[in-house]
């Protein structure tokens, strides 16, 4: 009787790059994701060189009836892949910046390598707030970063998408070659296939004024109020979130903000410093903040407007978006994560949207909710003492602002596989589309056990 060992060799042998199976020190270092509170147990890792070893892989699954996941930096990862092959993409590590404006990158590669290959021309990635998170993962699942309400989502910035389909070929994908996998591969955060490369545009912007501002907790609800009236008439020029925060003791955290509930606001404006500091003065004059960080940066250090930690983390998260967010919507949301409610939540945070997020691409896409005001993110760490109250009371808080909830979310946010999910991340069209392109694309369904599994295992 032939093993799984003995079956992985046979795919081994036809590998540049490796593979690894459980008890290999290559796969317990490469089966972590970033969330640590998921233990990934897939039966194989494989660590792709190119997209020839994609291919392989996903060839090879489907003939053994194997599902494929794939990861860069583990951030999406939303289950333990039992059973399945990962492959990994670090190895595929091509950054090419074109001084014209434009960018080339494979799925191992972070925002922060093309932060810095695009400083030097005084260009600009669309990143998220965390530079250490991979492109691709982030960029097929929308993309919503700290200047995105002044030039949109990642996603509507590609070029072109290349690609490794769930049939196992090699594709280019533009909006002329391949049409309606572009529209698909934006938006569908890995549903139809392992992305090996993509191209997408910067934008001039060499710096910014930006940064955040804290406040202590006595002053969260007249923060949170102000915040809430003057973003509302906020100009695209600017992008800003809130979140209410309970962060540990620990290395890197401000020691004004180490073990206490705090109020942090995120500003950053892409037009002149000077404006930018008049719009952020009715913000700064809600009360006197603990730490004003917010000033004119290098673009290539906008990881410092959310200061998300660098690290592997367990955390549990959870995510709503919200029409609106009257008075009403606010003291909702104190009364449950405010400073007396006693919240076990490491992070409560709400992102404002609007502005170039709302507008229609030049190439439509998979990407849905384009018309939600604001993004709900609840993120806990489950450890003693408060790890059995975290999620009871994310419910409960998720709960107390279903009047402005639309019912969506956003596929990079909050990551969760299984069918309630993906209804929630696509209305009924965009996810009969893309259905029916992944049993065109996918016929042996190997991508079932990605962030997007369109379709189950049955």
């Amino acid at each position: 009787m032939t093993t799984a060992v003995e079956t992985f060799e046979a795919l081994r042998r036809r590998l540049t790059g490796a593979l690894a199976v459980p008890g290999e020190p290559l796969h317990a270092e490469l089966a972590t994701g970033f969330n640590v509170a998921i233990a990934a147990t897939p039966a194989a890792v494989v660590e792709a060189r190119d997209a020839r070893d994609v291919a392989e892989t996903v060839r090879f699954a489907a003939a053994t009836g194997r599902a494929v996941a794939v990861q860069a930096t583990g951030h999406g990862l939303a289950g333990p892949l039992d059973g399945a092959i990962l492959v990994h993409t670090r190895r595929l590590d091509e950054c090419v910046v074109h001084p014209d404006g434009w960018a080339r990158v494979g799925a191992g590669v972070r925002w922060q390598q093309v932060l810095d290959a695009a400083a030097p021309h005084g260009l600009a990635p669309l990143c998220g707030s965390a530079p250490g998170v991979g492109v691709v993962g982030y960029t097929t699942g929308g993309g919503l970063g700290p200047v995105a309400r002044t030039f949109g989502w990642a996603s509507d910035r590609v070029r072109a998408i290349e690609i490794v389909t769930g049939d196992g070929v090699a594709r280019r994908v533009t909006a002329v070659d391949e049409p309606e996998l572009f529209w698909g591969v934006r938006g569908g955060k890995g549903a139809l296939g392992v992305v090996t490369a993509l191209e997408f545009d910067l934008v001039p912007l060499p710096s910014l004024y930006a940064g955040a501002l804290y406040f202590a907790g006595a002053d969260a609800s007249v923060v949170v109020h102000r915040w809430r009236e003057w973003s509302s008439a906020l100009p695209p020029e600017a992008t800003t979130s809130l979140a209410l925060l309970q962060l540990p003791p620990m290395p890197g955290v401000p020691e004004p903000l180490a073990g206490t509930f705090t109020v942090a606001v995120r500003f950053a404006w892409t037009g002149a410093p000077e404006s930018g500091e008049a719009v952020l003065a009715p913000l700064r004059a809600a009360a006197a903040p603990l730490i004003d960080a917010v000033q004119t940066i290098p673009y290539a250090a906008i990881g410092m407007v959310h200061a998300d930690p660098p690290g592997p983390m367990p955390v549990l998260e959870e995510t709503d978006l919200l029409s609106s967010l009257p008075a009403e919507a606010v003291d909702a949301l104190l009364a449950v994560a405010g400073p007396d409610a006693r919240s076990p939540q490491v992070i409560v945070e709400l992102r404002q949207l609007g502005g170039a997020l709302a507008a229609e691409p030049a190439h439509p896409s998979a990407l849905c909710h384009r018309d939600a005001a604001f993004v709900l993110t609840v993120i806990g760490v489950p450890a003693p003492p408060v790890a059995d109250a975290i999620g009871p009371h994310a419910a409960a808080l998720r709960s107390a602002l279903a009047p402005w909830a639309t019912g969506g979310a956003l596929p990079n946010h909050g990551a969760a596989a299984g069918q309630e999910r993906i209804a929630r991340s696509y209305d009924p069209a965009t996810l009969a589309r893309l259905t029916s392109l992944a049993e065109r694309y996918d016929p042996a369904n190997v991508l079932r056990a990605g962030q997007v599994p369109l379709r189950s295992a049955a």
